[in-house]
């Protein structure tokens, strides 16, 4: 029986909580991600400070928008209680064709029902030609035998 994806966090479940994370906001489908929230959920996303799930919908529903292809990775950075701290990239192209790989850091709150309550995400966007790309894989999950960000130098 798997372990409850709940606080306080072991390795196991901290791991699988974060690639739970990425595996819905690569499904890019607003309504879902905004499940694993608190009804009043607090964010910080760069400038943007959405609170409760109809504003993390809007959030995601305009983003998704505008980032193109959007083929992200996330890895466990560290883990304490009811908190996690993770690091990303992903890769998007705007509506002009241009690429980037945006990297960012997330801070991570959970209820004891295990649903996420506060995320603070700090993301700095890089300009990349297409050949740079280094996210290869069907829009969606991430496929298992796939590098992570460690095993891609990045």
């Amino acid at each position: 029986m798997a372990a409850a994806l709940v606080p306080p966090f072991t390795l196991e479940t901290a791991t699988a909580k974060v690639r739970m994370a990425e595996d819905g906001w690569n499904s890019r489908d607003p309504a879902r991600v905004s499940l694993v929230y608190t009804e009043d959920s607090q964010w910080r996303n760069r400038a943007e400070f959405p609170v409760g799930r109809p504003q993390i919908v809007e959030f995601l529903t305009r983003k998704w928008a505008r980032e193109l292809d959007y083929r992200l990775i996330k890895e466990l950075w560290t883990f304490a209680g009811n908190r996690i701290a993770v690091r990303f990239a992903y890769e998007w192209h705007d509506d002009n064709g241009h690429w980037f790989r945006s990297y960012g850091n997330e801070n991570w709150e959970f209820a004891a029902s295990g649903l996420m309550q506060r995320r603070f995400a700090s993301i700095n966007d890089m300009p990349i030609k297409e050949s740079g790309r280094r996210f290869h894989w069907p829009l969606g999950r991430r496929p298992d035998d796939h590098p992570g960000l460690s095993d891609l130098g990045l």
